[in-house]
């Protein structure tokens, strides 16, 4: 999956999974760190339980470098 592919998603949270091809890292992996340590990461997650999510418009501003 391409950056603009996210950005054409209707949802307003994105998976490990949808976003791990993006980073170029295992989804699997990903999740492991968010729940570990999320501020490594460089972008918001939301953990709930054993599940992650990831808020669209933060990650695809992280990507884009448009963070503060």
């Amino acid at each position: 999956m391409t950056l603009e592919q996210i950005e054409s998603i209707e949802s307003e949270v994105l998976t490990c999974q949808q976003i791990a091809p993006v980073l170029g890292v295992n989804a699997y992996t990903l999740h492991l760190q968010a729940m570990q340590d999320s501020t490594k990461l460089g972008f918001p997650v939301i953990c709930a339980g054993s599940r992650v999510k990831i808020p669209k418009r933060a990650f695809v501003k992280f990507m884009k470098g448009e963070t503060a």
